[in-house]
Parts: C-alpha cells; sequence; structure tokens
C-alpha cells in the first residue's frame, strides 16, 4: 500500500481507445494514505484486535480518491474522454484486500463481522454518483440494459450447469460411496475432463452437437446446436462433476462408521439411517465441493462467451479484440465479484451446517 502513494492513479485518455496521460496524487492525498497505511501497520504489529479499524477504512478511501480525481481529470474535457483507473489504484486495492484479510484472521469469530463494515461506506459512493466518472461505470451506464442481460445470462449458466452437475453428481457419488470400483471409474472419469482445457472442451463439443441437431431437427428447434448454449451447458456441467462426486464420496465415507451402527442399533432401516445420519453429516463436506464447482462456474462461463453463449465473458472478449481496458474490466470485475459473493455465501453455509450438523457425531 505504500508504494501505491507514489504511483499514477489515474490515467486520462481523449476516448476509449486512444493512449492517455497518467495522473498522480496531489501531495495531501499521497500523505493520507501512507498516514492510513502506517496507522494499520503500527496496529497490526501492537494491537493486533484494532487493526479492523484501518483496514475497513483503505478501500472506501481508495474508491474516494479514485473518484475525486477522475472527477477533477474529467473536467472541461470533451465528452468521449475516460478517466481510468491506474497501477497505483489497483496496488492499493490489492494492500487493502490483504489488510483485510489480516485483520479478520486475527479477530475473533464473534467479531469478524466488523470486517465487513466498510460494504456501508462503498455503497454510500456508488449510489451518490461519487464513482460516476470512472471509465467502467461510464462503459456500463452506456451499456444499460445490454449489461443486465449478459449477467442474467451468466447467472443463468451458472446455475443450469450447477443444477445439472447435481442431478448427476449426486446420485453417482450416493452409488459410488460404497462400491470401490465404481469409484475409481467415476472418480476416474471426472478427472479425465478435468485435464481438458475449457476452450478446447468447448470445441470438442461443436462437432457431435452440431451432428445431433442435423439427424434430429427437433433438438434444433429447442436450442440444441453446436454453437450457442447447449456446448456451454455440457462443458460446464461436465467440469463441475468432479468437485461434486469426490466430496461426496468423501464424505458419505467419512461418517463414522460407530454412528452408522449406533443408527442401526435404534432399529432404523437403511433408509432412515442415510436420509437422517449418514446424509446430515456428510453434508458439510458435500458443499464444500458444491461451492468450489460453483466458483469454478463463474469462471468458466466467461470463456463460453467465445463460443456464443453470452454472459460476462462477451465484454471480455470484446475488449481484448478492440484493446479496450474499460470493457474488458466491465466483464471482469463484476464475474469476479459474483464468484467472492457465491463463496462467501456457501462458506458460511458451510459453517453453520458444520456446527449445527457436527454436534450429531458427538453421540458416538
Amino acid at each position: 500500500m505504500l508504494a501505491s502513494a507514489f504511483l499514477p492513479w489515474v490515467l486520462l485518455r481523449p476516448n476509449r481507445l486512444a493512449p492517455g496521460e497518467w495522473l498522480g496524487l496531489p501531495a495531501s492525498a499521497a500523505a493520507g494514505l501512507l498516514g492510513l497505511s502506517g496507522v494499520f501497520l503500527l496496529l497490526a504489529l501492537r494491537r493486533p484486535n484494532w487493526a479492523w479499524v484501518p483496514a475497513t477504512l483503505t478501500l472506501p478511501a481508495a474508491l474516494w480518491l479514485l473518484g475525486s480525481q477522475t472527477h477533477a481529470a474529467l473536467a472541461g474535457q470533451p465528452e468521449f474522454a475516460r478517466a481510468s483507473a491506474a497501477s497505483g489504484f489497483w496496488v492499493f486495492l490489492l494492500g487493502a484486500g490483504i489488510a483485510l484479510y489480516a485483520a479478520q484472521r486475527s479477530l475473533p469469530a464473534a467479531r469478524r463481522g466488523l470486517t465487513w463494515l466498510w460494504l456501508l461506506p462503498v455503497g454510500l459512493l456508488v449510489f451518490t454518483g461519487h464513482l460516476n466518472t470512472w471509465s467502467v461505470l461510464v462503459e456500463g451506464s452506456r451499456e444499460g440494459a445490454r449489461w443486465a442481460q449478459e449477467l442474467g445470462q451468466h447467472l443463468k449458466l451458472t446455475g443450469l450447469a450447477l443444477l445439472f452437475a447435481l442431478l448427476l453428481g449426486v446420485p453417482l457419488a450416493v452409488w459410488a460411496a460404497g462400491r470401490e470400483g465404481v469409484a475409481r471409474a467415476v472418480l476416474g472419469l471426472a478427472n479425465a475432463v478435468q485435464t481438458v482445457p475449457s476452450l478446447a472442451l468447448l470445441g470438442l463439443l461443436i462437432a457431435p452437437l452440431s451432428a445431433l441437431a442435423r439427424a434430429f431437427p427437433g433438438l434444433r428447434e429447442v436450442g440444441v446446436s453446436g454453437i450457442g448454449v447447449a456446448p456451454a451447458l455440457c462443458a460446464m456441467t461436465l467440469y463441475a462433476l468432479l468437485p461434486v462426486l469426490r466430496n461426496g464420496v468423501v464424505g458419505l465415507r467419512g461418517v463414522n462408521p460407530g454412528t452408522l451402527e449406533a443408527a442401526t442399533g435404534m432399529g432404523m432401516t437403511a433408509g432412515q439411517r442415510f436420509w437422517r445420519v449418514q446424509l446430515p453429516l456428510a453434508l458439510p463436506v458435500w458443499l464444500t465441493g458444491i461451492r468450489q464447482a460453483a466458483v469454478m462456474l463463474v469462471g468458466v462461463a466467461a470463456v463460453a462467451a467465445l463460443i456464443g453463449a453470452g454472459g460476462l465473458g462477451t465484454y471480455i472478449f470484446k475488449g481484448l479484440q478492440s484493446a479496450a481496458t474499460d470493457l474488458i474490466l466491465l466483464g471482469a470485475v463484476p464475474a469476479t465479484l459474483l464468484a467472492v459473493l457465491i463463496d462467501g455465501a456457501l462458506r458460511g453455509l458451510e459453517g453453520l451446517l458444520g456446527q449445527r450438523l457436527g454436534r450429531v457425531g458427538n453421540y458416538d
């Protein structure tokens, strides 16, 4: 974070594509950043339990500075001028993330929610329009409904692929948990799929799905073809199978045999023992695999834009083709935030299940 005060924070360009001028922070703003970073380092060394206070201020401070500097840079500029975040902002943002993580780890579990207080000032900055001159948000406002449509498509692809992976993976994991040969076979196949790069797998599916659509015209009417959503969903579902299968098998096999014997001794049938004892105890481990699959699918869905499936990857590849960094960030930043939110929500559910269901295993 200290180095960011001496780096440029804003890149001012006459339009989206043209090269521009690097602008640094005023001396007062740079001194403020250095002071905030110094306070965090001092508290982290001497009073770790209070390091969360400056840590939660770092991210709002960075965004406030970015908004102020972009407003100042665009004053008197033509309509097509763009003010982008430069290296200083991104370096400071990385440092702020590390500071928040370190502060969270230093707090007791009951107080870790304090490190999320930065959401309040950041939300205020967004809703008051302080960041409206940042080039990424300028591009977002111009895209408008199209961006919302692509975000919805991204969520749809991720959700459907995860649903199909669960419909396939959950029964397979239950079947394989008690059969070593079946487990080796299904996990071996799922591992083999993971070794194929996502873009290559999407390409490999074009020919067979095109042949199916030609052989059965009815499939084309429901959207099955060599490009578009169908191959994207097939590839994403195959990619998500491994974590769902692996964690399901590990979770079901990891239930204490004594607990299962106690359930049998209480007169439970095999079905009752599975639904009331084995599955609940395996759920936290299984949910970890589902979380890993969901986060991975957010990234694979971005790649699927290359074969016409839509999603936030549309902006990433459009920006790469035209060397427009703002368009790349318009797709990459929301996709990253989406992955972080999904990971955080499912991680919280894992912890809740672990606390509530873990007590069952203590009765053996």
